[in-house]
């Protein structure tokens, strides 16, 4: 008869010695958090790739559209254009509207021509790479990519107007997101510098509007004659 095992609650188990222990190089799941390096790798792939799949997406009546739109608001020629519009033909609050929103442009470039772009330093997309449509196609500017200038000053007019004629923001609003998106379909910006720019364009039609209102206030204050005085 072939001897038996150790008896008692622990009879057939094994102990800690029988188990397999992982080797130096297998496959072990990782349970660590993933790092800062890792989100920002992630976030950069979906950028280019969402960047890819707008230019691999043939749309030749947008093109038509939006290749002259973008032309339009180089150096704000589309914002000031309509602010000159309202300062002739809209009144006084057409004339507020108009100074709102062209300070907020000037807040916005301010934040994003110098800081922004300086500290980043990304580069302009390549769009041969991305096979993106000659039609669609404007000049590359020469400037970092990180954030979109046009974003930013698109939503900057639009949020400054807006805060003294919220209907015509409103519509505003709509063309500055056609700009917005007219900088990624011809191929000059990643998604994501103009998402950064639009963030940067509606903070700076936010701020600017109420700084302009504190300033003129403190003019205001300055030109009434003190109390008592002839």
């Amino acid at each position: 008869m072939p001897p038996l095992g150790p008896a008692g609650p622990h009879a057939g188990r094994p102990d800690d010695t029988d188990r397999v222990q992982p080797e130096i190089g297998d496959d072990v799941p990782d349970r660590t958090a993933p790092s800062p390096a890792r989100w920002s790798d992630e976030l950069l792939a979906l950028d280019r790739a969402v960047y890819a799949a707008v230019a691999g997406t043939p749309t030749p009546h947008l093109d038509r559209v939006l290749r002259p739109l973008t032309s339009a608001a180089d150096h704000s020629k589309l914002w000031l254009g309509t602010a000159a519009v309202l300062a002739v033909a809209g009144g006084r609050p057409g004339r507020r509207a108009a100074l709102h929103g062209i300070a907020a442009i000037g807040m916005a470039s301010a934040v994003v021509n110098q800081p922004l772009k300086r500290a980043t330093r990304r580069r302009r997309p390549d769009r041969d790479t991305a096979a993106v449509p000659e039609s669609r196609r404007v000049p590359m500017p020469t400037s970092t990519s990180f954030p979109s200038g046009h974003s930013a000053s698109a939503f900057a007019f639009a949020q400054g107007v807006g805060h003294t004629l919220p209907a015509l923001g409103v519509a505003l609003r709509l063309a500055a997101a056609a700009v917005a998106y007219s900088r990624v379909h011809s191929g000059v910006h990643y998604p994501g510098d103009v998402l950064i720019g639009v963030l940067a364009g509606v903070t700076s039609g936010e701020a600017a509007p109420r700084l302009v209102e504190v300033a003129a206030a403190r003019r205001a204050s300055l030109r009434l004659p003190a109390p008592g005085a002839p």
